[in-house]
């Protein structure tokens, strides 16, 4: 396993462990399943884990804690959650210091952690980057020793570029893959021409990436590729990375027309998103270890040719590009 500076929170495997599956929104997960695919995660060389309070309602980051015990007091592990989602309603007002303080300490008793490595506002109104005193907040938190550094979880690429402008921003969090491709157009040089951190999350679409799903698949009623096709529930972004299921699919059997029978789909969407320097780190969640296994070796996979590069941005333009490019 390779590792990436992450802003100054410190060296990270550059395939990381996202732990939104095993909190909630994928169907049911049982807890055996969710410590075993941690545990498979660790196994791999995988030391960066992220997860949120509201995955589960706390359920992933009481996982993930107890499950990685001795290895956060080891400092063998870096843990990121996030915060501010608990709120209702989900609005800027409320990233108050009162509440950051409140959410941040819920989490700590969670993960069992006296200090957070990493707390990470949790795709806040666009409205909070405009208010420094959110940042004044983190801060106050940070010399209180209740986080070690804090950064932020982003739907758009304008609130990356505006969360980046306050100095105590170490990360910021992205949807970054294949099928989301516009944050390579500035975002990924002006977070490194800072130093910043990037996480990029749903690496694979929500499925779509991994070449397993089909157009009659069925989704269970608590996942959300079935409840949130539409944006009822929350940012449509986030599920199947805002491509409507079925561009995504003829997206997939394009790509699988162009690319080497010897490279995975989801070996290859990867790769593309490692394969770009100021990628700190790539998230994907599987409650199977098999994928878990997987989805690490990536970093050890050879860098894409310049053929599958070529078919990435072929089909991104052809397939892609008018349901996303300009809306995140």
């Amino acid at each position: 396993m390779n590792h990436r500076e992450l802003g100054d929170v410190g060296a990270v495997s550059e395939v990381g462990y996202g732990a939104w599956q095993i909190g909630g929104d994928w169907g049911e997960v049982t807890e055996a399943e969710a410590v075993a695919a941690v545990e498979a995660a660790r196994d791999t060389g995988v030391d960066f884990f992220d997860t949120a309070d509201v995955y589960g309602d706390g359920r992933s980051e009481r996982i993930v804690g107890e499950t990685l015990a001795d290895e956060v007091a080891a400092g063998d592990v870096t843990v990121a959650t996030k915060a501010g989602r608990r709120l209702d309603p989900h609005e800027a007002d409320g990233y108050a210091e009162a509440n950051l303080r409140r959410f941040v300490d819920r989490s700590r008793e969670n993960l069992g952690m006296d200090t957070l490595d990493l707390v990470q506002l949790h795709c806040p109104p666009t409205d909070v980057y405009y208010r420094p005193e959110t940042f004044d907040a983190l801060d106050a938190l940070a010399d209180e020793g209740r986080i070690a550094s804090y950064g932020v979880s982003v739907e758009r690429v304008e609130e990356g570029l505006k969360a980046i402008e306050y100095p105590g921003v170490e990360t910021v969090q992205i949807i970054f893959n294949p099928f989301r491709q516009r944050p390579a157009e500035l975002f990924l040089e002006e977070a490194a021409a800072r130093d910043v951190g990037v996480i990029c999350r749903v690496p694979l679409a929500s499925g779509l990436l991994t070449g397993a799903l089909s157009r009659d698949a069925e989704f269970p009623e608590d996942d959300h590729r079935n409840y949130n096709r539409e944006g009822d529930a929350f940012d449509v972004g986030e599920t199947f990375a805002g491509v409507p299921f079925g561009a995504g699919l003829d997206a997939v059997d394009a790509l699988g027309e162009r690319l080497p029978d010897d490279r995975p789909l989801p070996e290859f969407a990867l790769r593309w998103i490692l394969d770009h320097d100021a990628v700190s780190t790539v998230i994907p969640g599987s409650t199977t270890r098999e994928h878990v296994r997987a989805n690490a070796a990536a970093s050890e996979a050879p860098p894409l040719s310049d053929a599958e590069r070529d078919a990435a941005s072929e089909v991104y333009d052809e397939h892609v590009r008018e349901h996303v490019h300009q809306r995140w």
